[in-house]
């Protein structure tokens, strides 16, 4: 009897346990796992994500920047699709067996039942072709959206591109994004996405077995619409935006342009440039590949990036700064013999023997000497320790915004370098130094970093006598044409009014009579400086500054060309230019004026091949990286061997050269050099050395 009620409790255990099992099993089903419902609403329902149209950006004038343009992205759900020919669906939508595939398994990772991007960016004609097939295709669908189109391809690094957001950006959006969403990547793009991207509407669709729509979802009740983002108005002018990408055409630099009352940038050029229509598109990725290997670095924007020592429109400051404490006035005298002198052995050279000269003249003809006694007296003879003098002068000069961030509606701006006392006293050692141990900073040289929309910036400043309004990119925003508060407020950088007279005086002089006298412009007063900026990987870069015109300012520019030279030759020319052509809309300079400056060609050159070095009609290897591996014996132990070589490989007859080549050259890399000076040899019809290097 026992036994009996004891299988008796065993089956219903049993029965028990089967009956829990499926429950859980049939809440795990219609409750925790989603897999079953989205299958069962993707047979019948299909949620369309309706995309909003990404807000326009236009310039000053109301001209068209950046706008959209229709296409059409193919999406799948995976559980959805049944056998069909690939060849023929690959050949309707332009892509290899092999793409399929892929595409196909990637989809398939992310889910089976979830819709994701098969093919992004269909065109018009493609998808027209597509949607007339597509009922053969059960599992795929179209979707509308718009990307950019950059109507005057102009203004890259300051719009930016959009792209496919990745996981790090939709999981840092709160999941406000999902796969195959763009977002901004870089340039205002990026700064104004959460008003430029506007609000997603959802459309609920009902679908038969063969993949057609019948209609709406109860009749579109549970739709949602999508609204437009924002419109936006850039500070820009077209005009001498595409004016300032042309001058700086083949070149390497920057131009930016303020309007000083308000601190709007009007012109924003980085050279080299590139087409913002190449991030656009199914080419995007390669063509961004293109843009990465490029050695000029077209992505790189050098307005608010790249940093040079500002060179002599620094001086401009170091006047400032100097009235302001009371160490020189306009009237102050120094005499300039060639170059001025400290410490014990110390020489900083100037361009010429100014002879005695004031402030007005000294900014005229960019005195190094006046300068390097201003500065001196401001460290060593403020009244207190020259350390400490220093550091009161470094407080000064970073009210003009050198060495911080201006704080731009941009992303990836540098703040420079400017600096610190702490600095120098690492280096020595001691805080026992003085402004002899960093003169090279008294004329804009040394550890200084400046980008050009700081030089930019400080020129609006001296336009404005002493203030400026942060510079920015976006003039207004939306249709009631919001203007962010902090566009709108004075920064004062603490120096008196009275302080700028003199300063100005000297910078029109600059224009009137001095080194930029050659970019003076009819019938406008342009204030400016020019700077030759010290390179140690190569030429000077060629800088200038500048407002116009004297009184009521209302253009504020700096140019910066790299490896250029000097700062009158290129820099103030172009800034000439866009400055008449700003505010007069017209050039009234010759034509040779502008095709000189239109036609230069002042990219880096290329390394030269070894083979095609040529001095007048003599052949010249002056060095051969190969060979340092195998340098030939001689017989002065104190010769340096790189010495050697390279009068070894100083040659002016075919003899000596093949003899040179054997000597000095590796077997292996032998051949190779001959053939490379052969090519270049026949090039010249020399028939005689192509002779010899045939026989030999």
């Amino acid at each position: 009897m026992d036994s009996f009620f004891s299988r008796k409790y065993v089956i219903q255990a049993i029965f028990i346990a089967i009956t829990l099992t499926l429950l859980l099993r049939i809440f795990y089903i219609q409750v925790v796992d989603d897999q079953y419902l989205l299958s069962a609403n993707n047979n019948v329902l299909r949620r369309l994500i309706i995309y909003p149209a990404r807000g326009i950006i236009l310039d000053r004038n109301l001209k068209v920047l950046a706008q959209n343009e229709p296409v059409y992205d193919l999406m799948v759900i995976p559980g959805q699709v049944a056998p069909f020919d690939t060849l023929a669906f690959c050949s309707l939508i332009a892509i290899s067996k092999t793409q399929f595939d892929k595409q196909f398994i990637k989809a398939k990772k992310y889910s089976l039942y979830r819709a994701s991007v098969f093919e992004k960016q269909l065109s018009a004609k493609t998808s027209a072709g597509l949607q007339e097939r597509l009922f053969e295709y059960p599992g795929f669908y179209v979707q509308n959206r718009s990307v950019r189109y950059y109507p005057d391809s102009t203004a890259a690094q300051f719009l930016g591109y959009i792209g496919e957001v990745n996981d790090r950006e939709i999981e840092k959006s709160g999941s406000f994004y999902n796969k195959g969403d763009y977002i901004g990547k870089s340039g205002i793009e990026k700064s104004y996405e959460d008003l430029l991207r506007g609000q997603r509407g959802v459309r609920n669709i009902m679908v038969d077995v063969h993949n057609r729509e019948k209609g709406r979802f109860f009749e579109g009740k549970y739709d949602t619409l999508a609204v437009s983002g924002d419109n936006l108005i850039a500070s820009l002018d077209k005009r001498i935006q595409l004016m300032g990408e042309q001058l700086m055409r083949n070149k390497i630099g920057s131009i930016v342009a303020i309007e000083p009352e308000t601190g709007e940038i009007l012109a924003f050029v980085s050279s080299p440039g590139y087409d913002p229509n190449m991030m656009v598109g199914r080419q995007r990725g390669n063509n961004y590949m293109k843009l990465l290997d490029d050695s000029n670095k077209p992505m790189f924007i050098r307005p608010t990036q790249a940093e040079y020592p500002p060179g002599s429109i620094f001086k401009i400051i170091n006047a400032l700064v100097a009235q302001q404490f009371q160490t020189i006035d306009y009237n102050t005298i120094y005499s300039c013999p060639g170059g001025y002198r400290y410490g014990y052995r110390g020489f900083m050279k100037c361009t010429h023997v100014h002879g005695s000269l004031n402030l007005i003249g000294a900014i005229q003809e960019s005195c190094n000497t006046y300068f390097g006694y201003t500065y001196a007296k401001m460290v060593d003879k403020s009244g207190l320790r020259p350390i400490n003098g220093f550091r009161k002068w470094r407080e000064a000069v970073s009210k003009f915004g050198i060495g911080g961030k201006l704080d731009i509606d941009l992303p990836g701006e540098r703040k420079g370098l400017l600096p610190t006392a702490e600095l120098y006293t690492k280096r020595w050692k001691s805080e026992r130094w003085g402004s002899g141990f960093n003169i090279s900073l008294s004329i804009g040289q040394g550890e200084l970093g400046i980008t050009p929309l700081q030089m930019a910036n400080v020129v609006a400043i001296v336009a404005n006598r002493g203030f400026y309004y942060k510079p920015h990119l976006i003039k207004a925003i939306g249709a009631k044409k919001i203007i962010r508060p902090e566009f709108t407020q004075k920064n004062y950088v603490g120096i008196d009014t009275q302080y700028f007279s003199p300063v100005i005086e000297g910078m029109s002089r600059v224009v009137k009579q001095g080194t930029a006298y050659y970019s003076k412009i009819n019938d406008i007063e342009m204030c400016g400086k020019t700077g030759t900026v010290q390179n140690p990987h190569g030429e000077n870069h060629s800088v200038f500054f500048a407002f116009a015109p004297r009184n009521n300012p209302k253009i504020a520019i700096a140019v910066v060309v790299e490896n250029a030279g000097y700062g009158a030759t290129w820099s103030a020319p172009i800034a000439s230019l866009l400055v008449e052509k700003y505010l007069k809309d017209s050039i009234s300079r010759p034509k040779y004026y502008t095709d000189r400056l239109l036609k230069a060609n002042l990219l880096p050159k290329k390394p030269i091949p070894l083979a095609s070095k040529r001095v007048k009609d003599s052949l010249r290897l002056v060095f051969i990286k190969d060979s340092l591996k195998k340098l030939p014996e001689t017989k002065n132990s104190n010769a340096k061997p790189k010495d050697t070589l390279k009068r070894n490989l100083t040659i002016k007859t075919p003899k000596k050269l093949l003899d040179t080549l054997r000597k000095n050259i590796p077997q292996k890399n032998l051949k190779k050099e001959k053939d490379s000076l052969k090519k270049y040899i026949s090039t010249k019809k020399s028939k005689t050395i192509t002779d010899t290097l045939t026989k030999k």
